[in-house]
């Protein structure tokens, strides 16, 4: 069987010194799935691996609200980007909070029986289109807006990651799809799963970049650090670009509109512009990312570290462009390197 990485070949977690691997060390407590490739895959770039892991874990593990409702809220956002790989992935961590049926439910394409549960998953949805009437009012109590927000935008992240650079296939040969190994899986990590995690623990990971307060909706938890640090990582990518290129980007991402984009679109830089069409393709249709692409791109002295801060920099634009849009007192307090505006 091909190993699931696409365009890099990350070290090897067994060799991982530093940061990376005391990342790996809170995966296996906090996740329960020990050295999880989504974030194996990030891990040719320790500055983005370790904000990338404490924006999860702050927010859909550690932050406020119910396991259930965030694993809801972030498979609705993984539907929403066509992320197969990440709505496997959730499908299994609901079996591991224990409801089972909901899981289920979603595996066949239905609808949750639970009007509440509808909302949140709804929500999740429309969070990849900026200005959605469903993102307000909120389908969960405004306390815990840190978990449910951080949450959506941390999976719009690693959708993004998953879908560029990791294949499709969560298991080997789909073994995921079936409903006994689903649910073995969920068991498998339930106990990690149903513990409180206390929150901050990641924050140590992350350094001098841990120390911003981060955007409105995140003040006073640990979810706003570990966002403004992915968020000033993420942005190191535009080293990878000139100011022509960083324009391109920009102007693609401020003019989308939540859609998937067709095949081609006057917004996609070609292969004479190779950083910016991968950056592009992170933001918006990451799933298109081809080796021509790639190769296109490569030059002597660009490394896999290299391609994941550029993905990563696309990625985040995304990111950037999403949480813009969620309303007065939630979107960036201030223009950052990707706040967003519509030209």
């Amino acid at each position: 069987m091909p190993g699931p990485f696409r365009h890099t070949t990350p070290p090897p977690p067994a060799r991982a010194t530093g940061v990376v691997a005391d990342v790996y060390a809170q995966l296996a407590k906090d996740f329960g799935i020990e050295r999880a490739t989504t974030f194996v895959v990030l891990s040719s770039a320790p500055e983005v691996l370790a904000p990338a892991w404490a924006l999860m874990r702050e927010s859909l593990i550690a932050g406020p609200g119910t396991r259930t409702g965030k694993e809801l809220a972030a498979y609705g956002v993984s539907e929403a980007n066509r992320c197969p790989f990440c709505v496997d992935a959730h499908t299994m961590l609901l079996h591991a909070t224990g409801d089972h049926a909901l899981a289920e439910t979603l595996a066949r394409g239905g609808t949750p029986a639970d009007e509440g549960h509808a909302r949140v998953l709804a929500w999740g949805r429309a969070t990849r289109t900026p200005g959605s009437p469903e993102l307000t009012p909120f389908p969960f109590p405004d306390a815990h807006a840190p978990g449910y927000l951080g949450t959506a935008l941390a999976f719009h992240f690693i959708n993004r990651v998953v879908s560029a650079l990791l294949t499709e296939t969560l298991l080997p040969y789909n073994a995921q799809r079936l409903r006994a190994v689903r649910s073995l899986l969920g068991r498998s990590v339930a106990r990690t799963v149903r513990r409180r995690a206390v929150p901050g623990r990641s924050l140590a990971l992350l350094g001098e970049a841990g120390s911003a307060p981060g955007p409105g909706w995140a003040r006073g938890t640990a979810a706003g650090p570990a966002y403004a640090a992915l968020a000033g990582a993420a942005a190191g990518g535009a080293e990878l670009l000139d100011a022509a290129d960083r324009a391109l980007v920009g102007h693609a991402v401020a003019a989308w509109d939540g859609s998937h984009p067709p095949p081609a679109w006057d917004g996609l830089p070609d292969r004479s512009r190779p950083g910016a069409r991968i950056a592009v393709l992170a933001a918006l249709a990451p799933y298109r990312l081809t080796d021509e692409d790639v190769w296109a791109w490569r030059r002597p002295g660009y490394t896999d570290g290299c391609l994941v801060r550029l993905v990563a920099y696309g990625a985040f634009a995304a990111v950037d462009r999403i949480a813009s849009a969620f309303g007065p007192g939630v979107a960036p307090a201030a223009k950052g390197p990707f706040t967003a505006r519509r030209q």
